[in-house]
């Protein structure tokens, strides 16, 4: 069997390297556009490995992120790649917030997320000393690695168990044959075929497409449904100079307000020390859109015309003026991480480079909150598969990988 995995990604290698464990016989290939692997979602993100808090029990989110992270723990541990408990602080500032963190506090438990203390104000300040706040969710499992080390290993994984990697080549579409069973059985041909720029054509038994900001638009030159679409969020971060760095032991959250698409600025200890203050969300006008002067008009145009753009905005304006406000201001993205960190001034940050998330949004403007994965038993599409995905990873792939064998 041949199998084409497109997206070079930690979802992607992910997969493939597991398709390469379990059946040793598959001629496994995964195909990347750009010239290295995991440069874009994989690699520009702060490295928390989630617990599982925030999801709704029972969806694809709360199930792969809980198994992921004991996939994601174990195979650090197996590899050598830095990985620590640095426990996380969900912060109530004030007695209004009190209700959502108890709601958050009974579905993070749902979840089976392990260790949880609800602290009260003196409690959570010995784990978080220069931290301000009432009360706080304690989840001490919550870890940091290093996701693009993981991917570039799962990489080198899947090279040695036989399977192979292109850098360098973009799918421009993904086509069926038609079905071989109604042709001569005995000589079944593939089904997939994966179209490269430049004329050249992949044939493959299994084509899985993990395209991250390039999955909708990959979809619909395939002939897939137009929605969702990504919409890209660049995410900025600030850093912490290093004499500051104390301020911040591990992660320091605010409660999640339901109301607001996103979780808002924060602060992390990344797996080399280093301690980051944002994102915020901020929409990119490139689907690589790190710089805010990054511009591309085929971008543009497609966030122009899909009408979930606007419903989105329309409904999350105020949200959208004070994420741009944080954006061109310093002191105001400062501001807003010095609420759960007193002794913050702007003098200690410096900038930090920017993520871009690839969110899906359904046509009415609704982000889609889950993992989505569509597709037959001969192309399976990720069309979602923001934060938690990278911590998910290893369990995506699981889900992918039994899918396959489900339709088979």
């Amino acid at each position: 069997m041949r199998v084409v995995v497109v997206g070079g990604g930690i979802l992607g290698l992910a997969t493939a390297r597991l398709i390469a464990h379990e059946q040793p016989d598959a001629d496994v290939l995964v195909v990347e556009r750009e010239p290295q692997l995991a440069l874009h979602q994989t690699a520009r993100n702060s490295g928390v490995v989630h617990a599982g808090i925030y999801y709704e029990p029972g969806s694809l989110k709360a199930r792969l992120c809980r198994r992921g992270v004991a996939l994601t723990r174990a195979y650090c541990a197996e590899r050598g790649i830095r990985y620590e408990a640095c426990g996380k602080l969900v912060v109530a500032l004030e007695q209004a917030e009190l209700p959502r963190l108890e709601r958050l506090t009974e579905r993070a438990r749902a979840n089976g997320v392990p260790g949880l203390r609800r602290l009260d104000a003196a409690e959570l300040r010995e784990i978080e000393p220069h931290a301000a706040g009432i009360a706080a969710l304690h989840s001490p499992e919550t870890a940091i690695t290093d996701f693009r080390a993981v991917a570039l290993s799962l990489a080198d994984e899947l090279c040695q168990r036989g399977g192979s990697v292109r850098t360098g080549v973009e799918v421009t579409r993904v086509r069926t044959t038609p079905s071989a069973a109604a042709a001569v059985p005995a000589r079944r041909s593939p089904a997939g075929v994966v179209e490269l720029a430049g004329g050249e054509e992949l044939r493959a038994d299994r084509v899985i497409v993990c395209a991250g900001l390039h999955a909708d638009r990959l979809a619909r030159a395939s002939g897939e449904d137009a929605a969702p679409r990504i919409v890209p969020f660049r995410g900025e971060y600030w850093a912490l100079v290093p004499e500051r760095r104390s301020l911040v032991r591990g992660l320091i959250y605010p409660v999640p307000d339901p109301e607001l698409p996103f979780l808002g600025v924060h602060l992390t200890r990344t797996i080399d020390g280093s301690v980051l203050i944002g994102p915020n969300a901020v929409l990119a006008l490139a689907r690589d859109g790190y710089a805010r002067r990054t511009v591309r008009r085929r971008d543009v145009g497609e966030l122009i015309a899909w009408p979930g753009t606007w419903r989105l905005l329309r409904r999350h304006w105020r949200a959208a003026v004070g994420e741009a406000h944080r954006s061109l201001s310093k002191h105001a993205f400062v501001g807003e991480a010095r609420r759960y960190v007193p002794a913050l001034r702007p003098d200690d940050a410096v900038p930090a480079r920017a993520g871009v998330r690839a969110q899906a949004v359904d046509r009415d403007g609704t982000l889609v909150d889950d993992f989505r994965i569509g597709g037959d038993a001969r192309v399976t599409w990720v069309r979602n598969a923001p934060s938690p995905a990278a911590t998910s990873a290893l369990a995506i792939a699981e889900e992918l990988v039994g899918r396959l064998a489900r339709r088979a």
